[in-house]
């Protein structure tokens, strides 16, 4: 499928377009089957799925049926599926490559989900993930949306090496596109949140994944072309910007606990 036609039934955001320059040239040679975690409404996995196996799961009943209908639009030359399961119900050490972009900070105990992603991979394969930077950035617009925290480069290397996964490396991305939409995040948070006051973080965290999500395929179309020149811009600042992207290995005589 053309780039044109799945900007139009898959439109990605702004700072999603940002994050697929970078998760694209990070992404592992060989790959066959790919898991996403909290696939949101199905943009990444819409593109994902023009190249690999690819299995979705989201747990907001709203954003899996938009994610079902584009991965059904799109079409795929192999297997697409999205599904509105839980982790556990997926069988250990079955992917290559386990995703999951913007998820990791919605959860309580990340150390616990990290073990959990790396325990659905076969020996030797990569989890894949993206989450916003520096904990001292955290502002209402994380807030809004149900995040526990934003991550340290330090500390994410941290978590990761402590789930039992090698040869981390890490990428910021947003230089300098990425800071003008958070600052326009945490304004418009800023006059929500009162709004929001009374829901609990899962409540906001099953929502964010529809927040400033695009709908008209002409706003797709827009967003790709409109950050093309700051795509560029941020590969010459790979050690900055307000987004970091982590790809990191599982051993390849490692054995994941298959209870998780």
């Amino acid at each position: 499928m053309t780039g044109a036609r799945l900007d139009r039934l898959a439109p990605l955001s702004l700072n999603a377009w940002l994050r697929l320059d970078v998760v694209s040239r990070l992404f592992p040679p060989g790959v066959r089957d790919v898991l996403e975690i909290g696939c949101g409404q199905g943009g990444f996995g819409a593109r994902l799925a023009q190249r690999y196996d690819y299995v979705g799961i989201e747990p907001d009943p709203a954003s899996f049926a938009v994610a079902e209908r584009r991965l059904r639009l799109v079409g795929a030359g192999g297997v697409a599926e999205v599904a509105n399961i839980r982790l556990e119900q997926l069988p250990a050490s079955r992917f290559d490559v386990v995703c999951a972009f913007e998820v990791l900070e919605h959860l309580d105990d990340d150390a616990a989900a990290l073990a959990a992603w790396a325990a659905r991979l076969r020996p030797g394969g990569w989890l894949l993930l993206s989450v916003p930077a520096y904990q001292r950035r955290y502002g209402p617009a994380d807030e809004l949306v149900g995040h526990f925290r934003r991550y340290d480069p330090a500390g994410l290397h941290e978590l990761l090496t402590g789930a039992g996964l090698t040869d981390v490396r890490l990428r910021h991305y947003g230089m300098p596109l990425g800071y003008l939409l958070e600052a326009a995040r945490n304004r418009l948070a800023r006059r929500r949140l009162r709004s929001v006051a009374a829901a609990t973080a899962p409540q906001r965290s099953a929502a964010s994944g529809r927040l400033l999500q695009p709908s008209a395929p002409l706003r797709g179309m827009l967003h790709r072309w409109g950050t093309a020149p700051f795509r560029w811009a941020q590969r010459a600042a790979p050690n900055t910007g307000p987004g970091l992207i982590a790809l990191a290995r599982l051993a390849p005589d490692a054995s994941p606990d298959p209870a998780r």
